[in-house]
């Protein structure tokens, strides 16, 4: 008897997080991009769970567009490198911070109002967190014009209201340094 109560808690604690997460699609889970278009030329490839590019310029770029959404990315940069999450992309050919929102992630980027934790264009971040030498998880949202950023569980833009991109693909970006992707979830609202 005493092994079956922590058996039972077990497979009931198994059953209420797959519960909790029913409603999450996986946008990338560490196998491969069926889900996702190439745009430029950096050399992505998938390994060790993660997805990640060093040389090149260019997006993965999900095949569905997304209005109003929560988003949780893991990633993983150097600290030179220059990446990014865009979200509602107006035109999945040429991704852009003018034609999508872009949260950047960029822990030496000139104007640093506008780097790690920021949207670029839209909400600054100040002081900017740095990103670089570890795991993070940005949680993203966007509901009609209200977006928030939190990465690792601080809120870096907080409820900021903006109108200019309503729907469309998500990319996640390679500029340069090493870029790594790994969990990437999304939860339509």
């Amino acid at each position: 008897m005493k092994n079956i109560i922590p058996l039972f808690l077990a497979s009931l604690l198994t059953v209420c997080a797959v519960r909790a997460d029913e409603n999450w699609i996986t946008l990338f889970d560490g196998t491969g991009l069926d889900g996702w278009d190439r745009l430029g030329d950096a050399n992505w490839t998938v390994a060790g769970g993660a997805v990640q590019a060093t040389a090149g310029k260019g997006f993965l770029v999900t095949k569905e567009a997304y209005a109003d959404f929560e988003l949780r990315v893991e990633f993983w940069v150097d600290e030179p490198a220059n990446s990014g999450v865009f979200l509602r992309c107006s035109d999945r050919r040429v991704v852009t911070d003018a034609n999508a929102y872009e949260v950047n992630i960029f822990d030496r980027r000139p104007e640093p109002r506008y780097g790690t934790g920021a949207i670029v264009g839209v909400a600054a971040v100040d002081p900017m967190p740095k990103a670089g030498g570890r795991w993070n998880t940005y949680e993203i949202s966007a509901r009609g014009p209200v977006l928030t950023v939190t990465l690792n569980g601080v809120r870096t833009v907080d409820a900021v209201r903006n109108t200019r991109h309503a729907a469309g693909p998500i990319a996640l970006q390679y500029g340069s340094g090493v870029v790594k992707f790994r969990r990437v979830l999304l939860h339509r609202l």
